[in-house]
């Protein structure tokens, strides 16, 4: 069959593309190698209880009417209205080290006035970093500049205590390379994490999903679940077809791929770029889910997430063992402002883990350990909480291993290639990327990468073209 656009994977940034191709009545096909949609952020169903995948919160959150922010330029763009997304605010989260520990709120005076408490000396520097984010075009698709963030930072700062906390949201919500990142991906997660904030949707990522293909199939779109991509086939560098696992064959004028970019030119008949040139992922996670016999604030955890760690300095980088349990993530989904009862008390971590390690290990040896580096990270967030434990009435872990498994990311690696392709294409003509490598991080971001790459490759150009012809 032939398609205008044929979209690889049903995550938020597939969908997003999908959605808006349809509405300008392109011959759309997302296709989708497994059975549910979602990606990286998907959910998953155990003992009766529906799990969220990655989404701890939706970043980039602001009230109805702010039209200008990304939330607001996505809404517009894919015709919703705010209140069809349902969003939860978030009560307070908080990034907390040994000596040292900043709350937040969706107010960002909030967070400052927080950071001149905690580190008087280096309010002015603050102020200068807030300078360069507030002037930083990090939308440019120019992806020729690189400018390490790092750098910046400490031109601007001169506690590293304060540079780390600043990074440990900031790596663990976005960050595919190890102990820096490019200046336009930190702007992007500062302002989605800190100047905009978090948000849950009632309902989770069920709803929204199930919004967005609602929308996406009313348009006339199509969706193919367990159509797995066995390769893309090009003459000459130029989009032919795609051959599914099954052996179908596809044609479409153009393709979009939100599979990442080392696994989309690895797709690629004949190879396109040699694999040594590819740049794959390290950065992966181990994720463990508590569910309580009541809300976590009465167990003494009060904040909606934590990004905390347990040593003086922080370190983001692929783990020597299994996992590395001296920082994470603790998100607790009941505490957000629901306009009725929250959900059931659930208390998530996060930690950094080795996918190779994982990977190699003997399946008699593997739930054993996962028991062990849970047991791990619950006694790790014992330096700053209560224990827990006795309130447990379910619990279930995912490692790298599980995260390769669901979304085909080498290595398990959650953020994809730290090469990031801003613009959008590729080496094979028509066709193009979109999602975690493309670099609009977040949520939303990845959302609004697929938004930004349909309307570049697929609706501008083609005006671009009928506009020569007049």
């Amino acid at each position: 069959m032939n398609y205008d656009v044929i979209i690889i994977g049903s995550g938020l940034s597939g969908l997003a593309a999908g959605i808006r191709l349809a509405m300008f009545e392109k011959k759309v096909l997302i296709v989708e190698k497994h059975v549910e949609v979602g990606g990286l952020n998907s959910f998953y169903t155990r003992k009766h209880r529906t799990f969220d995948v990655g989404l701890h919160a939706m970043t980039n959150y602001t009230p109805k009417g702010v039209r200008t922010s990304p939330l607001g330029k996505l809404l517009k763009q894919l015709r919703f209205k705010h209140e069809e997304f349902r969003l939860c605010p978030q009560e307070m989260s908080e990034i907390r080290f040994p000596d040292k520990s900043i709350r937040f709120t969706n107010e960002f005076e909030f967070m400052e006035q927080e950071i001149a408490e905690q580190f008087p000396s280096q309010i002015d520097g603050f102020q200068k970093l807030l300078t360069h984010i507030r002037e930083f075009n990090e939308l440019d698709l120019d992806d020729s500049q690189k400018i390490s963030s790092r750098e910046v930072l400490e031109s601007c700062l001169t506690d590293p205590v304060l540079i780390d906390m600043l990074y440990c949201p900031i790596m663990y919500y976005g960050n595919a390379a190890e102990g820096d990142m490019d200046f336009y991906q930190f702007v992007i997660m500062f302002k989605s994490l800190f100047m905009e904030g978090f948000a849950k949707p009632i309902g989770g990522m069920p709803y929204i999903l199930k919004l967005l293909v609602d929308k996406y199939q009313s348009l006339g779109g199509e969706l193919r679940m367990g159509a797995g991509v066995q390769s893309i086939a090009h003459k000459d560098g130029e989009l032919q077809s795609l051959q599914l696992e099954n052996g179908e064959t596809l044609v479409a004028d153009k393709v979009i791929s939100s599979a990442g970019i080392v696994e989309t030119l690895r797709l690629c008949r004949p190879k396109i770029v040699a694999e040594s040139d590819l740049e794959i992922g390290q950065m992966s996670f181990i994720e463990s889910i508590f569910v309580l016999d009541r809300m976590p604030k009465e167990v003494g955890y009060d904040k909606s997430i934590v990004f905390y760690s347990t040593e003086p300095r922080f370190k983001y980088r692929v783990p020597k063992g299994l996992t590395d349990v001296t920082s994470g993530v603790l998100c607790c989904p009941a505490n957000f402002q629901y306009p009725e009862a929250p959900p059931e008390g659930i208390i998530r971590v996060t930690n950094q883990a080795n996918f190779r390690l994982w990977d190699a290990m003997a399946r008699s040896d593997y739930r054993a350990a996962k028991k062990e580096y849970r047991e791990r990270g619950v006694n790790a967030l014992l330096t700053y909480f209560p224990d827990f434990s006795d309130h447990i009435i379910y619990i279930d872990s995912f490692t790298p291993k599980t995260i390769f498994k669901y979304t085909g990311h080498l290595n398990g690696a959650v953020y994809g290639s730290p090469t990031k392709i801003k613009s959008g294409r590729t080496p094979v003509k028509n066709l193009f990327i979109c999602g975690t490598d493309q670099g609009f991080l977040g949520i939303i971001g990845a959302t609004l990468s697929g938004i930004s790459m349909a309307n570049l490759h697929i609706l501008q150009a083609e005006a671009k073209s009928e506009y020569g012809r007049i």
